[in-house]
């Protein structure tokens, strides 16, 4: 009786949601699982307290409640969370305030988890899903109701995002978090259709104040890691220091060569083989054939992103899926540019690889939101972007 009930409901569903884009994260999500043991094996073969078996069920877990996320994310219209953009604000604050009280660091040295009964929550991961809803909310108010490229539209968008990004700096220390978000803005602004040179103008202010946060707010730690990529020799000459990881995720992917190694013999075992530099285990074990399609599967999420974005038919809409796009982009560009030495290692996980609950159920959440956009009915034409 109750299949009867929900069946077309199901029917629905699957011919409204995203199920390709729902396919493509999942194949990464599952690849993952396979990538995180190997990787955990790897780190309790050589003497680090880890357990691949609880690993691999987390992991499982996690894209099991992401794939929830997704379903409720698709469904739920996205007007109705943009509507209550004061309660996701709220939220987000209190997000920042429990950091406070019961943070505790990473291995990055942020203050980036709360953790409670054996379960961690990376907060800055639901704030980065919340703060595309409210600025495409804000975004989409300015260019119905006034002119996007007024001095006072542009101090309300500049203003909620310094607002967000100081506090995720300061409360947390979590930069890599913090440039996610400057990377969502901007992506936003210039979909948004903002004219150039407020973008020249924003250049020539984050140039006046780079110098007052390198050397009043920025901690010597991270300065060294901003560094590292650049300077090795200036920062750890020894190469056992901060750079260490980077060293041995190079020497890990360069082992695996073009189809990986024996499955049975790693070449390094470090911290963070099965988080951060999951791409370096996926190097080692499968090749370059298998970074090769990570890439590519990531490539093709972003696009069809932006391909719905395209379609979508509403500014709010188009915001949306955009700036999700955008967190894609950056966070992919900046963990493969840690695995390889040439971006700093800052703690950006690899989308639908890296082991963590939080990353992977709200990565699925958001690309619920872009799945949602193609579910609800759209528009005739395109009237507001232009």
């Amino acid at each position: 009786m109750l299949l009867k009930k929900i069946k077309p409901y199901i029917k629905t569903y699957f011919e409204r949601a995203d199920i390709l884009l729902l396919i493509l994260c999942s194949v990464l999500a599952v690849f993952s699982v396979f990538m995180v043991y190997r990787a955990t094996l790897g780190m309790q073969a050589a003497g680090v307290n880890i357990s691949p078996t609880k690993s691999v069920i987390v992991q499982i877990l996690s894209i099991g409640i992401g794939i929830g996320a997704y379903v409720v994310f698709t469904v739920i219209d996205a007007d109705i969370l943009g509507n209550q953009w004061k309660l996701l604000c709220v939220v987000n604050v209190l997000l920042l305030v429990a950091l406070v009280i019961f943070g505790e660091e990473g291995d990055t040295g942020a203050k980036s988890w709360i953790r409670f009964a054996g379960i961690g929550i990376q907060p800055s991961e639901i704030i980065k899903v919340f703060y595309i809803i409210i600025s495409a909310k804000q975004m989409t108010h300015l260019k119905e109701h006034s002119n996007i490229n007024s001095f006072w539209s542009m101090v309300q968008m500049a203003g909620h995002f310094a607002i967000v990004f100081a506090l995720i700096v300061f409360v947390s220390d979590d930069l890599g978090s913090a440039l996610i978000i400057l990377f969502i803005f901007l992506i936003m602004l210039f979909s948004l259709g903002v004219k150039i040179y407020w973008f020249v103008i924003g250049a020539a202010a984050v140039a006046a104040v780079v110098p007052l946060m390198w050397n009043y707010f920025l901690a010597d730690y991270q300065k060294k890691r901003l560094i590292a990529p650049y300077a090795p020799d200036l920062v750890d000459s020894t190469g056992y220091g901060i750079t260490w990881q980077t060293n041995q995720s190079r020497l890990t992917l360069a082992s695996g060569r073009l189809t990986g190694v024996d499955a049975d013999h790693t070449y390094t075992s470090f911290t963070g083989k099965h988080t951060d530099f999951i791409f370096s285990t996926t190097g080692e074990q499968l090749g370059m054939l298998g970074c090769l399609f990570v890439i590519a599967v990531l490539t093709i999420i972003i696009v069809h992103c932006v391909r719905i974005a395209l379609k979508s038919g509403r500014v709010f809409d188009m915001l949306i899926c955009m700036g999700v796009a955008a967190a894609i982009t950056f966070q992919t560009f900046i963990n493969i540019g840690m695995c390889i030495g040439i971006t700093p290692v800052i703690g950006i996980t690899l989308p639908f690889m890296s082991y963590g609950g939080s990353s992977m159920v709200t990565l699925y959440g958001a690309m619920g939101l872009v799945s949602g956009v193609k579910f609800k009915p759209k528009p005739q034409q395109f009237t507001l972007l232009y």
